[in-house]
């Protein structure tokens, strides 16, 4: 018996249903930050690359819960409506919380989603979860270039591209750290097994290995190309 005609563990499940909310979470903040970008006068191409990624995020959701849904899911996405927008400082330019989202959500969080992805793929033959990951893959890496292609904008055309820039570099390194603790934690959970991988589940510490790499390979040179040298 295959692991596609398998039945699902309950992991395998509450995994899709997660990517599903992720994704939805996703379309909505994207969708968030291009009004932002409307407000602050952003470039017209930053602004339709936005409302492009709205749209890949809610068919990364609909493929993320027709897996979950196969895998035997009959639990709804929880959708918590304070998590479907971005938070706004009130007392503060809006662009330094536009900075904050680009980097948060794109510079970071996209750019460690493709080898993310990647290896999640690696291993994945169950049909509905594949597909899902062949598609998300795809558009990840433009994800991800939005985000470099946002932040340099920032830096470069807006008034407020230098102190843009010192904020990076103040605010970046313990975000970086922050987050990092969340990949790398040692976590009590039973290893995944065979079936579960085919299915686009990753064990754990490959989650550390990546973020590891991503900091050498990805977001040390990366940010560094745009004036925010990492310690």
């Amino acid at each position: 018996m295959t692991a596609s005609q398998q039945p699902a563990s309950e992991r395998v499940r509450v995994e899709w249903r997660r990517r599903t909310e992720a994704e939805y979470t996703s379309s909505a903040i994207t969708q968030h930050l291009v009004l932002w970008l409307i407000q602050i006068g952003a470039s017209p191409d930053l602004i339709r690359a936005g409302l492009a990624i709205v749209d890949d995020e809610l068919v990364h959701a609909e493929m993320s819960h027709h897996a979950a849904v196969t895998a035997g899911s009959t639990t709804p996405p929880q959708l918590p409506r304070e998590t479907l927008r971005l938070p706004r400082t009130a007392d503060e330019p809006l662009e330094r919380d536009v900075l904050r989202a680009c980097v948060r959500s794109f510079c970071v969080g996209e750019t460690l989603a493709v080898p993310l992805f990647s290896a999640m793929r690696k291993d994945c033959s169950v049909p509905v979860a594949r597909a899902c990951l062949d598609r998300v893959l795809v558009d990840e890496v433009r994800h991800r270039d939005f985000g470099w292609t946002l932040i340099e904008w920032l830096f470069e055309a807006s008034p407020m591209g230098q102190e843009l820039r010192e904020q990076t570099r103040r605010e970046l390194p313990p975000y970086l750290e922050a987050r990092g603790r969340l990949y790398t934690a040692e976590l009590q959970q039973a290893p995944v097994n065979e079936d579960e991988r085919a299915w686009g589940l990753l064990p754990h510490p490959r989650y550390g290995e990546i973020w590891r790499r991503a900091i050498e390979r990805d977001f040390r040179p990366r940010f560094a190309r745009v004036g925010v040298e990492l310690a």
